[in-house]
């Protein structure tokens, strides 16, 4: 989240895309209704489901899942025709008036392409060449501006013209989505472009899962900052986390192309010496030039007196990848399906039940020599090689299972979809034998090195000089204090200060060094560990504080835990006044320029130094991440700098409007054992005709290794069910309550046929078309069973993330 669950109450307009956050993230509604209720909000729903959140909204807007694109262009093209964008924050605080290279060729100009385009094997997939996507610049390196939005090559004209063809009729073919209903939501969402108005958008996995999903999420950031609607109170781009440590888990580097604290892994090719990954990954201006400092300090904190100038600080025991995109999940399945990976350590996953074309992915399971599971439940995956389909015979895989606690089991900090760190204490003891995940790969960890020591082998350094001692029974207040960071040396200021003594955690990250003398496991955590005051003069470790004060009344509570970066609870908050220093609105202030204390002040911590005027060197440039400041209205991924509408990789339409490319160019499209029973196989609209999508309900958890085995919510949601239109039971010949089959091109699934009006026919370029729903929870194992969605969905991911694309495929359904 760029803001927090709170300030949703602030908002004017709320709009929720992609989210069922009513059953999804209940919480949330809190602040919804409040914002109802006390402000008069207006609550816009678009999915393709009229879900429990939708009974909710002011104007429900329902679209054909893999659409969305075509949704929030038109937006965008009605903001800009109609003259609905905040001007003066689009001209001063984003990209909008910055002039793009003449070479540079949109979508409209190279029919569905940008320019740069290169399709090595002639499948139509590809990648990009982005010589042309860049900017015109003065002789000091400086990009070009316009600031009457007027020079045709300005990111506002190139952007204006590629989104002319987004018209309501056009966008109305596309979504299914009558053009009256479009035009109200754009109209309703537009106000939030007043100084005095805010608007916030909600959204969850039904916007990422797809081939498009980065995408996706760019629109949503665009429009924002279209209306002036970043970084300010209500206003923001905010993903609602499906876990309370999914935020935190990605903070840690989990991601395949990071290390902690979003820096990118070091690359063979391109990062063979620590001066070779500053180079590279170092920019001259933005925050990212401390990059060094934040790098340095993590190989201090992993290698400790071993990590010296000498050695680049241990920067050798840093692993090398040699491409980041062939450990992403959809990668790692097809490479262990072709035996060419032998083990496999799982925490809490359940790819059995949750991974895309499960079926494959459970054959690819059975092809690893071992795997271990750290799990608090008897999940598919554990017994894979008992399913009722197989053999245990069969199966070579020696499978380890390591019982492990429960989060509530265990102690230790969590971050939450607001970036809002907090502490949790255990309140019971694991059963049995059970551990607490850290336990279990502490005892590991320990167990390596001393196998290393006693027979170090070619390259034992790492393992040998890791930097770990958390105790025999791991303290997470010793991990803790590492990620926060920690003075190895005594640190002073230029003036010979001293700014932190060897041995003190860090106040700030804006103490780290890049000559070794801090340590830090996550640069974004630092502070959160230090001591602070609660808002009554008590110190205590900033994330376990429970302070209950809230200045300004916007609902920051600055004294509750600490939210990442330096306890900032709204990130650009630079943002939420002009360029003068001065608040958009009264109502609303958060932080503003003091003139006569000469410094920011407010109700939040300020994205930069405190006394930094708006009148000095980049005093009104508030995207401090990005190299030139501003919000990036255009701005590369892999298929493009603007967000293009392609169909889902499996869809129901023969033809783009907008195009001759159906599909995003940028994807990765596997055939492996393609035609075969089980493999990459694609399913056509002749034989598979009806849109299908899949998603959770509240009576279930995830892949259902939490909920299933419980008996009250068995008896809420006894077995695997699909939701379809009054329309296609007709068709169909199933009445509610009816078992049915559900195939697709990757196998078959048995299921109770809820027939609801909450789905309706879409009216697609004059024809209707139908589209199902079903939750993913279910497998064999607990009480509450059925059959696994995900045996349906394809193995196909985002362009940039390659996250799955379960929220669009296509299926057939029959009665049984």
């Amino acid at each position: 989240m760029t803001n927090h669950w709170i300030d949703v109450k602030n908002a004017d307009v709320i709009l929720a895309d992609g989210s069922n956050c009513a059953e999804n993230h209940p919480a949330s509604m809190t602040w919804i209704n409040k914002a109802k209720d006390d402000r008069g909000a207006k609550f816009i729903v678009v999915d393709p489901r009229f879900t429990r959140t939708a009974s909710q909204a002011d104007l429900y807007v329902s679209i054909r899942s893999g659409t969305d694109i075509a949704f929030f262009g038109g937006m965008m093209k009605y903001l800009m025709d109609k003259q609905l964008f905040h001007r003066e924050y689009v001209v001063h605080y984003t990209n909008a008036a910055n002039v793009i290279d003449p070479g540079f060729k949109g979508p409209a100009d190279l029919d569905g392409l940008f320019s740069g385009f290169v399709d090595d094997d002639g499948d139509g997939f590809g990648k990009y060449d982005r010589g042309t996507w860049k900017y015109q610049t003065d002789p000091q390196g400086k990009p070009l501006r316009d600031e009457t939005l007027k020079n045709r090559q300005c990111v506002f004209q190139v952007m204006k013209r590629h989104y002319a063809r987004y018209t309501l009729k056009t966008v109305s073919d596309i979504t299914g989505c009558p053009p009256e209903t479009l035009e109200a939501a754009y109209k309703l969402f537009a106000t939030t472009g007043a100084k005095n108005k805010s608007g916030t958008i909600l959204y969850a996995m039904g916007q990422t899962q797809h081939t498009v999903g980065s995408q996706n999420v760019r629109c949503m950031g665009m429009i924002q900052l279209l209306l002036g609607n970043m970084g300010v109170p209500g206003g923001g781009v905010n993903a609602l986390r499906g876990e309370s440590n999914v935020q935190g888990s990605t903070d840690q580097g989990l991601l395949a192309h990071l290390v902690p604290g979003y820096m990118s892994i070091p690359r063979a090719g391109d990062h063979p010496t620590l001066a070779a990954y500053h180079e590279k990954e170092t920019p001259k201006t933005s925050y990212w030039s401390n990059k060094p400092k934040f790098m340095v300090s993590l190989l201090k904190a992993w290698w400790g007196d071993h990590a010296t100038a000498e050695n680049q600080f241990a920067y050798d025991y840093l692993p090398k990848v040699e491409s980041p995109a062939k450990h992403y999940w959809i990668s790692l399945f097809e490479e262990m399906y072709a035996g060419k990976i032998e083990g496999l350590w799982l925490l809490g996953q359940n790819p059995a039940v949750s991974g895309p074309n499960s079926r494959l992915e459970r054959e690819a399971l059975k092809k690893l020599k071992w795997m271990v599971v750290q799990e608090i439940f008897d999940t598919e995956t554990c017994s894979f090689w008992r399913a009722p389909d197989v053999i245990p015979a069969d199966i070579r895989t020696e499978v380890f299972i390591l019982p492990a606690a429960d989060a509530m089991e265990k102690e230790g900090s969590i971050g939450t979809s607001g970036r809002l760190i907090q502490w949790r204490s255990k309140v019971a003891d694991p059963p049995g034998m059970a551990l607490p995940d850290h336990q279990i790969l502490n005892l590991i960890a320990l167990k390596l090195k001393e196998l290393y020591a006693a027979a170090p082998g070619p390259f034992a350094d790492p393992i040998i000089h890791l930097n770990w001692d958390y105790g025999k029974e791991l303290s997470v207040e010793k991990v803790a204090r590492e990620l926060n960071g920690y003075a190895t040396a005594v640190i002073k200021d230029p003036q010979g200060n001293i700014l932190a003594n060897k041995g003190d955690i860090l106040k700030t990250f804006a103490l780290l060094q890049a000559d070794g003398t801090t340590a830090c496991g996550c640069w974004i955590y630092g502070g959160y560990f230090a001591p602070a005051d609660d808002g009554t003069g008590k110190m205590m470790p900033a994330t376990k504080r429970r302070g209950q004060k809230d200045p300004g009344g916007l609902g920051t509570y600055p004294f509750w835990a600490f939210a990442w970066p330096a306890n900032r609870r709204i990130i650009y908050n630079r943002c939420s006044a002009d360029p003068n220093g001065k608040p958009w609105s009264e109502e609303k202030k958060l932080i503003w320029w003091d003139e006569a204390l000469k410094k920011w002040t407010g109700y939040d911590v300020p994205d930069f130094a405190p006394t930094k005027a708006p009148s000095d060197p980049g005093g009104k440039d508030p995207f401090i991440m990005r190299i030139d400041g501003r919000g990036g209205l255009f701005s590369p991924l892999n298929e493009g700098p603007f967000p293009e509408h392609y169909e889902p990789m499996e869809t129901p339409v023969a033809k783009n409007p907008f195009s001759a490319r159906l599909h995003n160019p940028a994807v990765q499209v596997w055939k492996t054992d393609q035609g075969k029973a089980i493999g990459d196989n694609w399913g056509k609209t002749d034989k598979y005709p009806i849109v299908a999508t899949t998603y959770r309900v509240v009576e279930h958890w995830q892949a259902g290794g939490m909920s299933r085995w419980l008996d009250w919510l068995t008896e809420c949601q006894p077995q695997m069910f699909i939701e379809l239109s009054k329309e296609l039971a007709a068709e169909k010949g199933i009445l509610n309550g009816d078992r049915v089959r559900v195939s697709s091109a990757r196998g078959e699934i048995s299921a109770v046929a809820v027939v609801t009006a909450r789905f309706k026919p879409f009216k697609v370029a004059g024809k209707a078309v139908h589209q199902i729903g079903m939750p993913w929870h279910f497998g064999w194992g607990g009480l509450a069973t059925g059959d696994v969605a995900n045996d349906l969905t394809p193995h196909v991911g985002d362009a940039n993330t390659t996250i799955p694309e379960y929220k669009a495929f296509l299926v057939d359904i029959r009665k049984a």
